[in-house]
């Protein structure tokens, strides 16, 4: 199948500051369409045309690493507009049990994700997985992803320069402190926790 640009589940301005319309402009019109389309090039005409995204990420890794990083960050892209809201209101239910249980608090789980995200060499991803019935935060370089690992991604934040340049500069702390403190989206994460598999990227 032919894979298309997701639209962004909220304005381009809903945002800003902490991700202005500017920045979505480069990074979802520009960065995550190359994505697609380098996808959609590399498996026209070959035993993947008909696979899901998934698919072709599991497939392709360790295989091919243009097709993987290209299929994966287009996965990582796609999760990572839904891991935003314009309003953080805070986890819930089970998912607040959860945290409560695996962190201590969610201050203490913001900690580790800005900790984990600050501390990260070069380009990459910081997420909020289940793993083995706990939650985790864990790192992935580049373009690699948790989409096709043994464990459940519930919240991702990008850590390559295009996400947070044009707004933050090189502080990318500060553009941590703004996503973490107001715009996870925790209902997403609950959702993803509560479904117990993997999202997947919208055909």
């Amino acid at each position: 199948m032919a894979f298309t640009l997701m639209p962004l589940p909220y304005d381009a301005e809903a945002i800003a500051p902490a991700i202005t319309a500017e920045t979505f402009s480069y990074h979802h019109g520009k960065h995550h369409q190359a994505y697609v389309t380098k996808t959609n090039d590399a498996i026209a005409g070959t035993d993947h045309a008909d696979k899901s995204l998934e698919e072709i990420i599991a497939a392709s890794r360790g295989t091919s690493a243009g097709l993987f990083n290209n299929s994966a960050q287009v996965w990582n892209h796609g999760f990572f507009w839904h891991s935003l809201t314009p309003t953080s209101t805070g986890p819930s239910g089970d998912l607040a049990d959860k945290i409560e249980e695996s962190f201590g608090s969610l201050e203490e789980l913001k900690s580790q994700l800005k900790a984990k995200g600050a501390g990260h060499f070069a380009s990459g991803w910081v997420w909020l997985v289940e793993q083995d019935g706990k939650l985790a935060v864990v790192d992935t370089h580049d373009a690699d992803t948790a989409a096709d690992q043994e464990m459940n991604p519930l919240l991702v934040i990008d850590l390559w320069e295009h996400a947070y340049y044009l707004d933050h500069q090189n502080a990318r702390p500060s553009y941590l402190d703004a996503v973490v403190d107001g715009h996870l989206n925790w209902d997403f994460a609950a959702d993803n926790l509560a479904r117990g598999t993997t999202w997947v990227y919208p055909a």
